[in-house]
């Protein structure tokens, strides 16, 4: 025989000699299984104790419901000053008032009208009675030197209040 096939069958022989050894029996792992669901399961925690809440009925029905203004705002609000909304607006009326410049004015006493620039360099004519600005600004007076308006500024409650404004001529 060939030297190299006794060494090969010697091997194969050791492979079946160790095959041979493992039986294809189950019967200790199912004995394991048994025993491991016989066994009793951990203890369950106590179900918490329920928390008893006092009942509250509410009895301010009649009281002012805190999320809408109060009445007395309400009427001062409907009888001061308020801005025409049929108005149609006027196109210096785009522009903040500080975001204006008086340059100049033509005429003489009452016939006096003011030159206005707004932020894109045009200038506009302006007289009394005019708006500019974006509070409601109307213009109450002209002078060689300033304009006066008349501002509406919302004052928080539902009202609207008149401010004072002046525009000056630059220099």
């Amino acid at each position: 025989m060939n030297r190299v096939a006794i060494p090969a069958r010697l091997v194969c022989i050791g492979l079946l000699l160790c095959l041979a050894g493992c039986t294809p029996g189950k019967a200790d792992l199912e004995s394991y299984v048994a025993e491991v669901k016989a066994r009793p399961g951990p203890p369950l925690e106590p179900l918490p104790v329920m928390q008893q809440f006092e009942t509250f009925e509410y009895q301010a029905q009649e009281l002012r419901d805190p999320f809408s203004s109060p009445k007395q705002a309400d009427e001062v609000a409907s009888k001061g000053p308020r801005p025409d909304p049929d108005r149609r607006k006027e196109f210096l009326e785009t522009f903040p008032l500080d975001g204006l410049d008086m340059v100049g004015s033509l005429g003489t006493g009452e016939e006096l009208v003011a030159l206005v620039v707004d932020p894109e360099n045009v200038v506009h004519r302006v007289s009394i009675g005019n708006y500019l600005g974006q509070n409601e600004g109307r213009v109450t007076a002209i002078s060689e030197t300033e304009i006066n308006l008349t501002e509406l500024v919302a004052d928080g409650a539902g009202g609207w209040i008149e401010r004072q404004a002046t525009l000056a001529l630059d220099e």
